[in-house]
């Protein structure tokens, strides 16, 4: 089957009956961005993915966020929490830069969907949609998750947790700091964490007694897979070279691949379908663009790689003029900024 390409522009809600033919029965779409601060991006993939989950069953959302912060997310929208009164207060309490990719009201008007959808699923925990975070960067906060795991479940394996993880003590919480000492001294905490991960798939069945005992394990236990990940990752980008990227998305594939095994495992006869939600960067296929002849690769070309074409449907989005929210470098204050108007004759 060959590659299809095209554009469309989408102006009211019945333009994306069209996408919806498009995907067919497509069980993986992934949803892009060309900037993190556009509101109609959010609008339009949030209008797509409501579409998706009611009219052809998809079973979740897993977006370019920390797994931690969106787990708060799902428990949220799946109704296993109610720390959070409403989902404003749940997506204010992100605190990774930059903070409106997901503290924002379109989010919040569909985090609130998401729930109210939930509620009307009452006799099948399993057909609730969920909501997950596919990224990386959240070494401390999974470490963190998994010590409070292990005090309320296993009060030996938290002592060897705590003992893996004081590894991490003297850089103070500053990814900076840890990668920076590894880069001149042999010293990390590669084996620290690979341990504890080894240590707490070592006590699966133990963890896993019933349907709550399996995810709120299958939450742990991605929180470690994560901090080894991170711990390799942070590593690797002081060398400044592609393969952090490439661990990035690698990283992200793989834990699409274990919540689509996750859903698959459940009571529901259904088949799992995901939707993604990242940068046009992660989500196009890389082997078309310029990042192939760097060595880079992407989750939109892996997914198609290892889940088939025809079985896959990659959408970006962009635009060429307008307003966004950006700012001026890492970690600088958010402003309001004008779009470059895009080059005659160009294609993004």
């Amino acid at each position: 089957m060959s590659i299809q390409f095209g554009y469309d522009s989408l102006e009211k809600p019945k333009d994306i009956d069209f996408l919806l033919g498009r995907i067919g029965d497509s069980e993986y779409v992934l949803l892009g961005e060309a900037s993190h601060g556009t509101s109609e991006f959010y609008q339009w993939r949030s209008e797509i993915s409501k579409r998706l989950i009611k009219e052809k069953g998809f079973s979740f959302i897993a977006v370019e966020g920390d797994w931690p912060d969106c787990y708060k997310v799902n428990k949220y929208v799946k109704g296993i929490s109610d720390i959070y009164k409403t989902a404003k207060d749940l997506l204010h309490s992100f605190n990774r830069w930059p903070t409106w990719m997901w503290a924002n009201t379109e989010m919040v008007e569909l985090v609130e969907w998401l729930k109210a959808y939930n509620k009307g699923i009452i006799h099948d925990e399993d057909q609730k949609a969920g909501f997950y975070g596919l990224d990386l960067y959240s070494l401390w906060e999974s470490m963190e998750e998994i010590i409070q795991y292990l005090k309320r479940v296993d009060p030996l394996l938290l002592q060897d947790a705590i003992k893996a993880y004081n590894c991490f003590e003297p850089y103070n919480k500053e990814v900076e700091a840890y990668a920076r000492a590894t880069a001149f001294v042999p010293k990390n905490c590669e084996k620290e964490v690979i341990d504890m991960l080894v240590a707490l798939r070592n006590k699966h069945t133990l963890h896993s007694k019933n349907q709550a005992n399996k995810e709120e394990y299958f939450n742990a236990e991605q929180n470690a897979i994560t901090v080894k990940d991170a711990e390799n990752y942070y590593r690797t980008m002081i060398r400044g070279d592609v393969n952090s990227w490439n661990l990035r998305d690698t990283h992200m594939m793989d834990t699409l691949k274990r919540l689509v095994a996750y859903h698959a495992n459940g009571s529901s006869k259904k088949k799992p379908k995901a939707i993604v939600w990242a940068h046009n960067t992660h989500i196009g296929d890389a082997r078309f663009t310029d990042m192939s002849p760097s060595g880079m690769i992407n989750i939109g070309q892996l997914v198609r790689e290892k889940k088939g074409i025809q079985n896959t449907v990659l959408i970006g989005f962009s635009t060429y003029e307008g307003t966004v929210i950006a700012a001026r470098e890492w970690g600088a204050r958010m402003e309001i900024m004008n779009v470059p108007q895009a080059r005659e004759g160009s294609w993004d």
